[in-house]
């Protein structure tokens, strides 16, 4: 089945990058459009956490309008990256736009060690091309194998090509931490995903949420600054990837409790959403409510770090 499965996503990527952007663009909204009526599932789960964070300023036929648009635009993204993907930078420059002035080199210094916390917004598979935008930098994320081996394979055969670093979340830990002591390092990691049940809950668009503090963590251990970045759906295959001013890690001299920075990290991510709610991943269920807890399970409490450690998930 996975031979199967890895041929049929050949032949289907084959077919998209023989088409021009636009025209994968327009066959995944349709795409998108056919699940937003046969996903049943997915569409109550977008249409749920849509209703609970707009209900007071939309009616119910807009937010299913929202969820609608929505379903669209993931189709239409996740099409274009599978084409984005395979393109040059030359290809790629009158469709993509880089506005983060963190990224900017002072004279006679050198590039700063950067961690963006990113979520899913609209084509954010394009963030792993940054680097190709500033040389100077060595850009990396993290990620989650898939689970029929032959499809992973594929697809991160595509997302190298980029020539951003990526680690495996369960098995790349020391690779990771052997990368964060490289000068000019720029970490992206989706942060706008529910945590583990290990997690704080934090506020999000009106209600508590699981929220993890890697970002925040990762950045105060190994001496970063800390950005949000977000990719905008500008028009149909056009993007615009934003990052925010820098996210304060200190007080007074001292190291900020990372609930805090998560905090304001949420915050960013609010922004963006409201400005353009239908560019957000709507049918991840970001509020799922905790499992109970076992015995002896416990938070984990903030230790300001003084040294490079090991990386963590939470």
């Amino acid at each position: 089945m996975d031979r199967v499965i890895s041929l049929a996503a050949l032949a289907l990527l084959r077919v998209l990058h023989a088409l021009p952007l636009r025209a994968v663009a327009r066959l995944g909204r349709a795409a998108g459009l056919a699940a937003y009526l046969l996903d049943f599932r997915h569409r109550r789960v977008a249409v749920r956490n849509l209703t609970r964070c707009f209900s007071a300023e939309k009616s119910p036929a807009e937010i299913r309008a929202l969820a609608r648009e929505n379903f669209q635009r993931i189709g239409e993204n996740f099409a274009c990256a599978t084409k984005t993907a395979v393109m040059t930078l030359e290809e790629l420059r009158p469709h993509v736009e880089f506005v983060a002035p963190q990224l900017d080199i002072p004279p006679g210094g050198g590039p700063r060690r950067l961690i963006a916390a990113i979520g899913h917004f609209g084509n954010f598979e394009l963030y792993a091309r940054l680097g190709q935008f500033a040389s100077a930098y060595q850009c990396a994320t993290t990620y989650r194998a898939l689970r029929q081996p032959a499809l992973n394979r594929i697809f991160q055969s595509l997302r190298e090509r980029s020539g951003c670093h990526f680690f495996e979340r369960r098995t790349g830990a020391d690779e990771l931490k052997a990368f964060m002591n490289h000068p000019g390092v720029l970490l992206g990691l989706l942060a706008d995903q529910a945590g583990s049940d290990k997690s704080p809950l934090l506020p999000f668009l009106g209600t508590d949420c699981a929220t993890s503090l890697a970002p925040a963590l990762l950045a105060l251990r190994y001496d970063c600054e800390l950005v949000v970045g977000i990719c905008y759906r500008t028009g149909l295959a056009r993007w615009r990837i934003e990052g925010s001013g820098e996210i304060p890690l200190r007080e007074n001299g001292h190291p900020r409790d990372p609930e805090q920075i998560m905090r304001d990290v949420n915050r960013a991510f609010e922004v963006a959403v409201r400005r353009d709610p239908a560019n957000w991943f709507w049918v991840h269920d970001r509020w799922k409510p905790r499992r109970p807890r076992r015995a002896g399970r416990h938070v984990r409490a903030f230790s300001p770090p003084a040294a490079p450690g090991a990386a963590s998930s939470d």
